[in-house]
C-alpha cells in the first residue's frame, strides 16, 4: 500500500510541475507578445508625430497684400473639408493657418490656432488654375499620444535655423529635449539674443557635441545698415541711443550707405565701437548720388561738401575740364577739396 501511495504522490506532483511548467511558458510568451504590441503602438505614434497627418482646407484665394509674407484667409476656408493629399499640391511656402477671417503669416500652429500642435512646418498656396487657396496644417493628436512621444527619442534632424526665430518644436527637431527647448524659448523672451553663433554656443543647454554638430546650419542674419530703424541700431553691442539715432541721420543725408566703413565717419564713432559690431552688420547697394550731374545748389546738401563756394568750384571744374577729369582726385588736386574730404567723397557711391 505504501508503495501505491508513494507513486500516486509522485504522479500528482509531476502533473502539477507540468501544468505550472506550461503555465509559466503561457505567462512569458503572453509578457514577450504584450512587450511587442506595446512596442509597435509606441512606435507608430513616435512616427506620427514625425510624419504626423496632414489636413488640407481648401476655399477662395485670399485677399491681396502688398506683404508677400501675408494674406488674408475667408472665414469659410477655416473649416477643414478635406483631408490628405492631392495631386495639384502646390509648391510649399511657409507659414501657419490663422484664425478664421485673421491673416496668414510665418510662425508656429501653436501661437495661431488655439494651441494646435503642429508636428511640421504648414504651408499654404493656391491648386493650379482653380483660384482656391490650400491650407496645409497638421492633425491634432490626443494627449496620450503627445505623452508617448514626450518620453520616447526623437529623430534627431540638422537644418538651417536661427537661434533667434527657431521654434520649440524644431529646437526638439534639432535634438534638444523639450526642457532644453523651453530654456532657450525663455531666455529669449526675456530680452536675449544670439548675435554670433558663438553666442549660442555660450548657452547652458547647448552642449559642446551639439553645437559641433550645428554650427554649420546656424543663420543669424546681418544687419543691414541701409534699411534699419533705430531699435535695430540701438540692438547692436556698443549702441545706445544716441549713436542710433545718429546712424539713422547720417544715412538720411547720405542718401544711404555706400559700404560699412562709413558709419566710422559719425562723430566719436571710433574704431573700437566699429569693431566690436562690423561682423554682425551688412551693407545693401543703394542708388548713386548724381554727384557728377547734380547743379551746386544739390552738391552743397552733401555732408561732405556743405559750402557754397565749393560747390561752385567743382561745377566750375566740370565746366571746364573734359569728362575723364571729373575724379575726387581730380578735384583734391585742383584744390577745391581737401584731403579729408577726397577721402570720405572716395568711399561714396557717385554718379
Amino acid at each position: 500500500m505504501e508503495g501505491k501511495d508513494t507513486s500516486t504522490k509522485k504522479n500528482s506532483v509531476s502533473a502539477a510541475f507540468k501544468v505550472g511548467a506550461i503555465s509559466l511558458a503561457f505567462l512569458i510568451v503572453g509578457y514577450q507578445v504584450a512587450l511587442f504590441v506595446h512596442k509597435a503602438a509606441v512606435t507608430r505614434i513616435v512616427a506620427n508625430r514625425d510624419e504626423p497627418d496632414t489636413v488640407y482646407v481648401y476655399g477662395p484665394a485670399p485677399e491681396t497684400s502688398n506683404d508677400p509674407a501675408e494674406v488674408k484667409v475667408p472665414p469659410k476656408t477655416h473649416a477643414p473639408l478635406a483631408r490628405g493629399i492631392t495631386s495639384n499640391t502646390p509648391a510649399p511656402l511657409k507659414g501657419i493657418l490663422p484664425q478664421a477671417g485673421g491673416t496668414l503669416r510665418g510662425g508656429t500652429m501653436s501661437e495661431a490656432n488655439g494651441g494646435v500642435e503642429r508636428q511640421r512646418d504648414g504651408f499654404w498656396g493656391y491648386s493650379d488654375g482653380a483660384g482656391e487657396m490650400q491650407i496645409r496644417h497638421n492633425a491634432d493628436h490626443s494627449e496620450l499620444a503627445r505623452k508617448t512621444w514626450s518620453k520616447a527619442p526623437r529623430k534627431v534632424e540638422s537644418f538651417r535655423f536661427d537661434p533667434n526665430t527657431v521654434s520649440l518644436e524644431d529646437l526638439q527637431r534639432l535634438g534638444f529635449s523639450e526642457k532644453q527647448a523651453q530654456s532657450i524659448i525663455n531666455y529669449r523672451e526675456k530680452g536675449g539674443r544670439f548675435r554670433r553663433k558663438s553666442d549660442f554656443a555660450k548657452s547652458f543647454v547647448v552642449a559642446d557635441s551639439v553645437y559641433k554638430r550645428l554650427e554649420p546650419y546656424i543663420s543669424i542674419p546681418k544687419l543691414d545698415i541701409n534699411k534699419a530703424d533705430s531699435a535695430a541700431f540701438d540692438a547692436l553691442p556698443g549702441i545706445g541711443g544716441y549713436f542710433a539715432r545718429k546712424m539713422v541721420e547720417y544715412r538720411q543725408q547720405l542718401g544711404g550707405y555706400s559700404c560699412k566703413e562709413q558709419l566710422l565717419e559719425i562723430y566719436h564713432f571710433d574704431e573700437e565701437r566699429y569693431n566690436g559690431l562690423k561682423d554682425l552688420i551688412t551693407c545693401s547697394a543703394i542708388d548713386p548720388y548724381p554727384f557728377w550731374e547734380a547743379d551746386a545748389e544739390t552738391i552743397k546738401n552733401h555732408p561732405h561738401i556743405r559750402s557754397w563756394q565749393t560747390a561752385k568750384a567743382i561745377v566750375l571744374y566740370r565746366d571746364n575740364n573734359p569728362r575723364d577729369l571729373w575724379t575726387i582726385d581730380g578735384l583734391l588736386s585742383a584744390g577745391i577739396l581737401t584731403p579729408d574730404q577726397a577721402t570720405k567723397l572716395n568711399r561714396c557711391k557717385l554718379k
